[in-house]
């Protein structure tokens, strides 16, 4: 059963990246998640470089909930506001937008990206 669902996600997100890419002005926010944690990262695809992260693990909580995923995403707006980045396209990495994946993008807009 873990297999399916997995293989069900990887091929979901293989579609995404296919549609989506990131660039120094507009840099591709990946979501990950884990059983614990969830993690955000700003990549330039281009360069294949990592602009800013941010993930539970930085804030020092024991789990990710949907106030601390909505944290996440404030905290990577402050440091993608940093670096000068204002707009990025969301991949949110074969999950569906729902539950943790919505409030970390719900933190990022009100943090000041525009995606």
């Amino acid at each position: 059963m873990a297999t399916k669902r997995l293989g069900r996600r990887d091929r979901i997100r293989k579609g995404i990246r296919q549609q989506l890419s990131g660039t120094p002005e507009r840099p591709r926010l990946s979501v990950f998640k884990s059983n614990k944690n969830i993690y955000a990262q700003l990549i330039d695809d281009i360069k294949g470089h990592t602009l800013a992260a941010a993930s539970t693990r930085e804030l020092e909580v024991s789990n990710a909930t949907m106030e601390t995923c909505k944290s996440v995403g404030t905290k990577l707006a402050e440091k993608a506001k940093e670096a000068g980045i204002q707009e990025v396209v969301f991949d949110r990495g074969g999950y569906k937008y729902h539950g943790q994946v919505k409030a970390l993008a719900e933190g990022a807009r009100e943090g000041g990206l525009k995606f």
